[in-house]
């Protein structure tokens, strides 16, 4: 909710129009059902929640005029802007933002500064195309997964399973974020050895889409 903050101990002086209270106002054009005569009613908020009210209202058979100049009002985000520095952490985690990264109804906008690593690096690619934004100083640690178990012949079966299930998906998601062939994601995204990458080198690999200080 937006405010305003006052400081200084000076006089202030102006108008200020306030709106009508949405919870007023839904109760005030709920009762127009109680009626057939011709009702008006001013200082209605422009909100979402009035706005399904009213084409509520409409399906009862009420007649509305100027429905129209209640869609629509409330501020929209054009996009979702997510600022990464990251040593890493869990994969099971990091899949599930990534499965909501991908669901989201607007654009992802990625920006990385700092350090990103490992984990990390995974959501940082999954930005939406052309909005992965790296600082110039901003390095990039990429290693394979951190693993290891142990228990019964089959609990061990079973958890070797799952370790090339999340190499098989690590690899489609560094292809599909990268367009790098396979060979390329086991050299320079999942080798046996810790690989440090500026931001330039990751730009070179499809990593990141622009390299720009932040403003």
């Amino acid at each position: 909710m937006e405010k305003i903050s006052i400081e200084g101990g000076k006089p202030l002086f102006g108008k200020v129009e306030i709106s009508g209270s949405k919870n007023s106002s839904l109760s005030i054009l709920a009762s127009c059902l109680l009626t057939d005569k011709k009702i008006s009613i001013s200082g209605v908020p422009k909100l979402t929640d009035t706005f399904f009210f009213l084409e509520l209202l409409s399906s009862f058979g009420v007649d509305i005029k100027g429905l129209n100049n209640f869609k629509n009002t409330e501020k929209k985000h054009k996009e979702l802007n997510l600022v990464i520095c990251s040593p890493g952490g869990d994969l099971s985690a990091a899949f599930a933002l990534i499965d909501v990264m991908r669901g989201s109804a607007i654009p992802v906008k990625t920006t990385g500064l700092g350090m990103i690593a490992s984990a990390g690096l995974l959501i940082f690619i999954s930005g939406s195309p052309g909005k992965r934004i790296l600082t110039p100083n901003t390095s990039i640690l990429s290693h394979q997964f951190t693993w290891g178990t142990y228990g019964k012949e089959h609990e061990l079966f079973a958890a070797q399973k799952e370790f090339d299930l999340t190499t098989t998906r690590m690899l489609k998601h560094y292809k599909k974020c990268t367009g790098l062939t396979e060979k390329k994601i086991r050299k320079y995204l999942l080798p046996p050895q810790d690989i440090w990458l500026d931001a330039m080198e990751a730009k070179n690999l499809g990593i990141c889409d622009q390299i720009k200080e932040i403003k």
